[in-house]
């Protein structure tokens, strides 16, 4: 931690109660979202619905067609793709469908990652337990600040396509996957909600990275180990002869977002995600506060 965010951590009230948690909060957000990483993280998620349009374009510029028909669950990518030429709203949906399945979650397993951990390698961990909150108040604020990132860098991907996907392709009523066609406001609505969707489904994961970053006063192996396992149950995620295990990763059901786009739409696939979600938020929301609560701090 630089001697900025040190003064920023400083001049926090140390009155216990709500205000306090708020102002514990606040310095929370402002220090992770001055970091030069952290900006870095969101300007590579908006970089890649520019460039996802940039080549529909070029692929379109002589009247041919890109992508197919439907696809499967995590193959919704193309079905997107093939609609964006005829209304850029697509590109959100196109441009979360890329991102969902590594950009999205590796970022923000580096911020859940390096939230303990970081301050531990930093030294500056038992400087922050100072305060009367404890540690509890201290996790806590750690967590909705790696949510509100969640939430931050779902809505960076999707203002960005809209942006985009406004400039290079016509905007107008939307024709859902289901052939329904509504008004744009109704589709940016629904576009809207498929971006919180999205950064809801990243919740089991911010909470695993979390866990992992109270055991270890590495930030860099923290971040690695909740990448490295990202990747592992990932790739867990696409053996068929595993299929029985599936429904319990937490990467089964992200895109299962794509069902909003449907008339009526489809709520199984959708609370079922946020379900597991809520169950690997609370085991291992959990077992971050047994471990960090009992600790021995030394950094």
């Amino acid at each position: 931690m630089s001697q900025a965010e040190a003064t920023e951590r400083a001049a926090v009230p140390r009155t216990p109660g709500p205000l306090w948690s708020l102002g514990l909060f606040r310095s929370e957000l402002a220090v992770t979202f001055r970091r030069w990483r952290t900006l870095a993280l969101l300007a590579v998620l908006a970089l890649v619905p520019v460039l996802v349009g940039i080549a529909v374009k070029i692929e379109t510029s002589d009247g041919g067609s890109i992508g197919g028909g439907g696809g499967s669950q995590g193959g919704e990518g193309p079905a997107f793709i093939s609609q964006v030429t005829n209304n850029g709203l697509f590109l959100v949906f196109t441009s979360l469908a890329a991102t969902l399945p590594f950009f999205l979650p590796m970022a923000i397993g580096v911020i859940a990652g390096d939230s303990i951990a970081g301050e531990a390698n930093a030294g500056t961990l038992r400087y922050l337990l100072v305060a009367p909150a404890g540690r509890t108040r201290l996790l806590l604020a750690k967590f909705t600040t790696v949510l509100t990132f969640c939430l931050a860098a779902t809505l960076v991907v999707a203002v960005s396509a809209l942006a985009v996907g406004s400039l290079l392709f016509p905007v107008g009523e939307v024709t859902l996957l289901s052939g329904t066609t509504v008004p744009f406001a109704e589709g940016l609505a629904r576009a809207l909600f498929i971006a919180v969707l999205v950064a809801a489904s990243l919740v089991g994961l911010a909470a695993l990275g979390l866990f992992i970053s109270t055991l270890t006063n590495s930030g860099i192996a923290a971040m690695a180990a909740t990448v490295g396992l990202l990747i592992t149950v990932q790739i867990v995620n696409t053996i068929p002869q595993l299929h029985a295990i599936h429904p319990y990763l937490f990467p089964n059901y992200w895109l299962s977002f794509s069902d909003v786009l449907r008339d009526p739409v489809y709520w199984d696939d959708l609370v079922k995600n946020l379900g597991l979600q809520a169950l690997y938020g609370a085991v291992f929301g959990s077992a971050a506060w047994a471990r960090f609560t009992s600790r021995d701090i030394t950094a």
